[in-house]
């Protein structure tokens, strides 16, 4: 295969893995067999070993495995992550609102979305131009940890998203219960 059908086939070879992968990880779902995505993954790996010129940050190649790391630095947030605390109530709620609008400063819409907690770790990941550039702990809300190295090991959060730009998104890593004691 020359250079161009490589090119070609790399690129289509990565937008399939992807999609399988966020059927079987987002949507829990699958289309393929895990045997038939293993052999897609495989022939990605011999295509970029064999042109390795071709190979970006946002292969699934580039996912990272082995032991993560154990120490990291400093990340400054670009906005606080604040957190509600726990709240009981609807009188607790609105006390946090409350606090909410004297922090911020201004009077604000009450459009929430809320649901029960989930206990995880909370976590910003950063995009720059559609590819992962950092994913960070919320530590104290204002200084978190540098976690990108670590978050290329789970496999439903993207290396790369269609939007442009810089795109920060907030959530929740966790794990449920019955997946825990499988």
């Amino acid at each position: 295969m020359n250079r161009n059908g490589a090119k070609e086939r790399i690129g289509h070879l990565k937008k399939t893995i992807d999609h399988h992968r966020h059927l079987y990880h987002v949507l829990d779902r699958q289309e393929i067999s895990d045997e038939a995505l293993d052999s897609l993954k495989k022939e990605l790996s011999d295509l970029e070993q064999q042109f390795p010129d071709l190979i970006t940050a946002d292969s699934p190649t580039q996912r990272v495995g082995g032991i993560p790391l154990e120490t990291f630095k400093k990340v400054r947030h670009e906005q606080p992550m604040i957190s509600l605390t726990d709240a009981f109530s609807e009188d607790d709620m609105r006390a946090w609102f409350a606090r909410f609008e004297k922090y911020l400063g201004r009077t604000i819409k009450e459009e929430f979305y809320c649901e029960l907690k989930i206990d995880g770790l909370a976590i910003e990941l950063v995009y720059e131009n559609g590819m992962l550039a950092q994913a960070s702990t919320r530590g104290n809300g204002v200084i978190g940890e540098d976690i990108t190295h670590n978050i290329k090991t789970v496999d439903a959060v993207p290396l790369a998203i269609e939007q442009k730009g810089h795109v920060v998104v907030r959530g929740e890593v966790f794990i449920i219960k019955k997946e825990f004691e499988d």
